[in-house]
């Protein structure tokens, strides 16, 4: 799946399938300037920024068990956002320092260091890594990704593909080259 955020005349968060597919809301109410998203792949929560409420809060992947995990000022000067283990890691853009923010209650705000100029911020650790399976996007026998002349996108699960062509080619007949 991917997930995003858009605050254009409906502010919401989304998920769709890596092709496109099946665009699901799972926040559309109570939301204005979603900025930043961050996934715990474990549990299957979903955490964004909205600098225009001034809040961080989570939802699961279905857009279910909706809770704030802090509010107030500080919010509208945080970029970026990452998640890993109990604490949420963001950057304060007003004074450039990386902050880690305690997930469950949202009281334990510790600034941790300075950086020049960061807008972004992402926790890379093994456990948070997918084990690689069979799927539906693996090289062919000719080196072709899914059997697609150009891009292979995974569809509504590793099992199910969409070939897709680069700017200025259109999908042939056959669904996997490109003209």
């Amino acid at each position: 799946k991917l997930f995003f955020t858009d605050y254009g005349n409906a502010a919401k968060v989304e998920r769709c399938d890596m092709d496109g597919m099946n665009r699901t809301w799972i926040v559309d109410s109570k939301i204005e300037q979603p900025t930043a998203l961050a996934l715990d792949l474990i549990n299957k929560y979903v955490y964004w920024l909205d600098i225009y409420l001034e809040s961080v809060e989570v939802v699961d992947y279905q857009g279910r068990r909706r809770q704030t995990i802090t509010k107030g000022r500080q919010i509208r000067h945080l970029c970026g956002l990452a998640v890993f283990e109990n604490y949420l890691y963001t950057i304060n853009s007003d004074n450039l320092s990386i902050l880690r923010i305690n997930r469950y209650n949202g009281t334990d705000v510790q600034a941790l260091a300075r950086l020049d100029n960061a807008k972004e911020i992402r926790v890379y650790q093994k456990r948070t890594q997918a084990a690689v399976r069979s799927h539906a996007c693996e090289v062919d026998p000719y080196g072709m990704p899914g059997g697609c002349s150009h891009i292979c996108l995974l569809s509504s699960s590793y099992k199910a593909r969409t070939c897709r062509c680069r700017t200025g080619f259109i999908l042939g007949s056959d669904g996997r080259s490109c003209k």
